[in-house]
Protein backbone atom coordinates (compact mmCIF):
# COMPACT_ATOMS: atom_id res chain seq x y z
CA UNK A 1 0.00 0.00 0.00
CA UNK A 2 1.48 3.36 -1.04
CA UNK A 3 1.86 6.53 1.54
CA UNK A 4 -1.17 8.00 -0.65
CA UNK A 5 -3.51 5.14 -0.37
CA UNK A 6 -3.09 5.02 3.68
CA UNK A 7 -3.80 8.90 3.49
CA UNK A 8 -6.93 8.79 1.51
CA UNK A 9 -8.07 6.00 3.83
CA UNK A 10 -6.92 7.88 6.81
CA UNK A 11 -9.31 10.66 5.71
CA UNK A 12 -11.93 8.40 4.53
CA UNK A 13 -11.92 6.67 8.41
CA UNK A 14 -11.92 10.31 9.92
CA UNK A 15 -15.24 11.54 7.46
CA UNK A 16 -16.90 7.94 8.48
CA UNK A 17 -15.93 8.55 12.23
CA UNK A 18 -17.57 12.04 12.32
CA UNK A 19 -20.49 11.28 10.74
CA UNK A 20 -21.16 8.00 12.53
CA UNK A 21 -20.65 9.95 15.86
CA UNK A 22 -23.40 12.82 14.45
CA UNK A 23 -25.80 10.72 12.90
CA UNK A 24 -29.09 9.25 14.75
CA UNK A 25 -28.96 6.51 13.00
CA UNK A 26 -27.18 3.85 10.59
CA UNK A 27 -29.73 4.80 7.82
CA UNK A 28 -28.52 8.50 8.05
CA UNK A 29 -24.62 7.97 8.40
CA UNK A 30 -22.89 9.53 5.81
CA UNK A 31 -20.41 6.74 3.85
CA UNK A 32 -17.82 7.66 1.45
CA UNK A 33 -16.30 5.46 -1.72
CA UNK A 34 -12.95 6.48 -3.47
CA UNK A 35 -13.18 7.57 -6.70
CA UNK A 36 -12.39 4.35 -9.12
CA UNK A 37 -15.18 2.15 -7.36
CA UNK A 38 -18.85 1.83 -8.03
CA UNK A 39 -21.08 1.12 -5.46
CA UNK A 40 -25.09 0.50 -6.02
CA UNK A 41 -27.68 1.88 -3.09
CA UNK A 42 -27.40 -0.92 -0.46
CA UNK A 43 -30.27 -0.33 2.35
CA UNK A 44 -28.67 2.33 4.84
CA UNK A 45 -25.52 2.35 4.17
CA UNK A 46 -25.68 5.34 2.14
CA UNK A 47 -23.97 4.43 -0.78
CA UNK A 48 -24.87 5.82 -4.29
CA UNK A 49 -23.21 4.10 -7.61
CA UNK A 50 -21.61 7.10 -8.22
CA UNK A 51 -17.77 7.32 -7.21
CA UNK A 52 -15.80 9.45 -5.25
CA UNK A 53 -18.87 11.02 -3.65
CA UNK A 54 -20.44 11.29 -0.18
CA UNK A 55 -23.85 9.57 0.10
CA UNK A 56 -25.36 13.03 0.42
CA UNK A 57 -23.60 14.72 -2.31
CA UNK A 58 -22.39 17.26 -0.43
CA UNK A 59 -18.39 16.24 -2.10
CA UNK A 60 -17.28 15.07 -4.98
CA UNK A 61 -13.36 14.33 -5.90
CA UNK A 62 -12.38 11.68 -3.28
CA UNK A 63 -11.08 13.51 -0.84
CA UNK A 64 -12.37 13.70 2.83
CA UNK A 65 -15.10 16.26 4.08
CA UNK A 66 -12.51 18.60 5.25
CA UNK A 67 -12.05 19.88 1.76
CA UNK A 68 -14.71 22.13 2.09
CA UNK A 69 -12.83 24.45 4.37
CA UNK A 70 -10.00 23.76 3.08
CA UNK A 71 -8.34 20.97 5.81
CA UNK A 72 -6.51 18.77 3.24
CA UNK A 73 -4.65 21.77 1.89
CA UNK A 74 -3.28 22.71 5.52
CA UNK A 75 -2.45 19.48 5.91
CA UNK A 76 -0.71 19.12 2.56
CA UNK A 77 1.37 22.06 3.45
CA UNK A 78 2.20 20.79 7.01
CA UNK A 79 3.15 17.66 5.56
CA UNK A 80 5.47 19.39 3.06
CA UNK A 81 6.58 21.08 5.67
CA UNK A 82 7.81 17.86 7.68
CA UNK A 83 8.90 16.42 4.85
CA UNK A 84 11.27 19.30 4.48
CA UNK A 85 12.37 19.51 8.01
CA UNK A 86 13.15 15.58 7.46
CA UNK A 87 15.11 15.96 4.49
CA UNK A 88 17.35 18.26 6.03
CA UNK A 89 18.07 16.10 9.09
CA UNK A 90 18.88 13.07 7.03
CA UNK A 91 21.48 15.12 5.20
CA UNK A 92 22.98 16.67 8.43
CA UNK A 93 22.83 12.95 9.84
CA UNK A 94 24.63 11.86 6.83
CA UNK A 95 27.21 14.60 6.86
CA UNK A 96 27.48 13.89 10.30
CA UNK A 97 28.14 9.85 9.53
CA UNK A 98 30.88 10.90 6.43
CA UNK A 99 32.89 13.12 8.87
CA UNK A 100 33.37 10.99 12.10
CA UNK A 101 35.83 9.05 10.52
CA UNK A 102 37.94 12.46 9.83
CA UNK A 103 36.92 14.08 12.87
CA UNK A 104 38.33 11.17 15.02
CA UNK A 105 41.72 11.38 12.88
CA UNK A 106 42.11 15.02 13.84
CA UNK A 107 41.37 14.43 17.64
CA UNK A 108 43.65 12.13 17.45
CA UNK A 109 46.10 14.15 16.32
CA UNK A 110 45.01 16.24 18.61
CA UNK A 111 45.74 13.87 21.24
CA UNK A 112 49.68 13.62 20.07
CA UNK A 113 50.20 17.44 19.60
CA UNK A 114 48.97 18.07 23.12
CA UNK A 115 49.05 15.59 25.22
CA UNK A 116 45.85 15.03 26.64
CA UNK A 117 42.72 12.64 26.53
CA UNK A 118 39.94 12.28 24.04
CA UNK A 119 37.76 14.72 25.56
CA UNK A 120 40.64 17.66 25.72
CA UNK A 121 41.46 17.11 21.97
CA UNK A 122 37.14 17.06 21.19
CA UNK A 123 37.23 20.43 23.27
CA UNK A 124 40.20 21.52 21.08
CA UNK A 125 38.58 21.18 18.08
CA UNK A 126 35.49 22.59 18.92
CA UNK A 127 37.29 26.26 20.20
CA UNK A 128 39.40 26.10 16.85
CA UNK A 129 36.17 25.59 15.04
CA UNK A 130 34.53 28.53 16.95
CA UNK A 131 37.38 30.70 17.18
CA UNK A 132 37.92 30.15 13.51
CA UNK A 133 34.24 30.41 12.39
CA UNK A 134 34.63 26.87 10.21
CA UNK A 135 32.38 24.13 10.58
CA UNK A 136 34.57 21.65 12.94
CA UNK A 137 33.95 18.53 10.37
CA UNK A 138 36.26 21.50 7.71
CA UNK A 139 38.22 21.98 10.58
CA UNK A 140 39.16 18.02 10.77
CA UNK A 141 39.35 17.95 7.27
CA UNK A 142 42.12 20.37 7.11
CA UNK A 143 44.46 19.28 9.94
CA UNK A 144 44.23 15.83 8.42
CA UNK A 145 45.41 17.24 4.87
CA UNK A 146 47.70 19.24 6.73
CA UNK A 147 50.01 16.23 7.71
CA UNK A 148 49.53 14.84 3.98
CA UNK A 149 51.16 18.73 2.71
CA UNK A 150 48.21 20.72 2.16
CA UNK A 151 48.61 23.84 3.81
CA UNK A 152 46.21 24.15 6.93
CA UNK A 153 44.32 27.46 6.53
CA UNK A 154 45.58 30.28 8.55
CA UNK A 155 42.35 30.85 10.60
CA UNK A 156 42.39 27.47 11.48
CA UNK A 157 46.41 27.37 12.35
CA UNK A 158 46.06 30.09 14.19
CA UNK A 159 42.81 28.57 16.08
CA UNK A 160 44.70 25.54 16.58
CA UNK A 161 48.03 27.22 18.24
CA UNK A 162 45.98 29.27 20.59
CA UNK A 163 43.69 26.25 22.30
CA UNK A 164 46.88 23.99 22.56
CA UNK A 165 48.40 26.68 23.98
CA UNK A 166 46.17 26.74 26.44
CA UNK A 167 45.90 23.26 27.01
CA UNK A 168 49.38 23.19 27.45
CA UNK A 169 49.12 25.90 30.20
CA UNK A 170 46.39 24.50 31.93
CA UNK A 171 48.79 21.15 31.77
CA UNK A 172 51.42 22.64 34.21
Amino acid sequence: MGAATGSARTSVDRARRRAAATAPSRAETVAFHPPGRRHGVDGGTGRTGRTGEFANGEFVNGESAEASNGAPERQREQLRGQVEELRTEVEQLRQAAESRPVIDQARGMVMALAPCDAQTAWWVLVQVSQHSNVKLRRVARALVAGVEGTPVPEPVRGALAAALHRVRAASR
